[in-house]
């Protein structure tokens, strides 16, 4: 049962995460949503893209900049299925994300992996001008699924 707009959005983010799995992608998912509508959505396409750097939400602020020609999101929440990485956290920090929500943390993913994690988004944005507000673990439990299932089998990277 769907109990707030964050789960709405965030079992979309993560439907999109096993969308990227079918596509031969790594199990990331991004959903970009203002005024309680979904405006753009994303998976990672590192693989079918050539490309290690389009990740889920890297590659939704790229695309939907590239778009829009819209470049302040200050007005805008991202959900992503995990905790965005240093890259992505930085790509928020310069497009004024207004939020950001996600699923499993990288601390979660790094666990699975076998690796210590960090908290990557909380340490980019304490550092920086900009610091979008977080609501982190909405839907964790399925968030770690996939992951879990993907990486049970395949390495990252």
């Amino acid at each position: 049962m769907i109990k707030s707009n964050d789960e709405l959005f965030m079992k979309r983010a993560i439907e999109l995460s096993a969308s990227a799995v079918a596509h031969g992608n790594e199990p990331f998912g991004a959903v970009l949503v203002k005024d309680g509508e979904i405006v753009f959505e994303n998976e990672n396409q590192i693989y079918t893209m050539h490309d290690p750097t389009f990740h889920g939400e890297a590659g939704l602020i790229r695309r939907f900049c590239g778009e829009t020609g819209i470049t302040d999101l200050r007005d805008y929440t991202l959900y992503s299925s995990c905790e965005p990485c240093f890259m992505c956290s930085g790509a928020m920090v310069w497009v004024k994300l207004g939020r950001l929500v996600y699923g499993a943390s990288n601390t979660d993913l790094e666990e699975i992996l076998g690796n210590e994690g960090c908290n990557c988004s909380r340490m980019v944005f304490e550092n920086s001008f900009w610091k979008p507000q977080v609501t982190a673990g909405v839907l964790r439990e399925q968030a770690l699924g996939i992951l879990r299932d993907y990486f049970g089998n395949h390495t990252k990277g």
